[in-house]
């Protein structure tokens, strides 16, 4: 089977929905900042602080090329990942892309304040203008776009729905 790639904005819900899908689809899941973060032996913001953000976004890429050969996994993207029009023709490759989608208002209710996320630092505009220029990103990339800005269920029965008319 296809991997189901999760792609989206940070605080939209992605690694959420992903796990809940590993359990109803008996698929493993795999987060993409998770795995970094393992293989650098370091948290997010400490690569972001010691390294940069450039060079996060190379471990991305090297990342999403290799699980591009791989199948049968949930994948949850980093907020960036889908945003690097480089990484599209890996994604497609990788698997069924699904952008979630969610207002940038409830984004920001969900995200700031947490200091795990390096970009929640820059302030409450720059996260806007952020969202807005990535939004089209994920949208292009996108194979299927689920709205969750509701509840975790509904937003997962949109989702196995969604996969379940791919599949036909």
């Amino acid at each position: 089977m296809r991997n189901i790639i999760l792609c989206g904005f940070m605080g939209s819900g992605k690694t959420t929905l992903a796990k809940r899908l590993s359990e109803k689809l008996n698929m493993p899941f795999l987060d993409t900042d998770e795995e970094i973060s393992k293989q650098e032996g370091k948290s997010i913001t400490e690569i972001f602080a010691e390294n940069g953000e450039a060079y996060f976004r190379t471990l991305e890429t090297e990342l999403i090329k290799r699980l591009s050969n791989e199948e049968g996994k949930i994948i949850s993207l980093g907020g960036g990942l889908a945003a690097k029009t480089e990484n599209h023709t890996y994604l497609k490759k990788a698997g069924t892309v699904i952008f979630i989608d969610c207002p940038v208002d409830k984004i920001l209710y969900r995200i700031l304040g947490d200091s795990s996320r390096p970009l929640t630092k820059t302030g409450k505009e720059e996260i806007i203008n952020l969202y807005n220029l990535r939004r089209p990103l994920y949208q292009k990339v996108a194979d299927i776009t689920i709205d969750s800005s509701s509840s975790k269920s509904n937003t997962l029965r949109l989702a196995l729905e969604a996969l379940d008319n791919i599949e036909k």
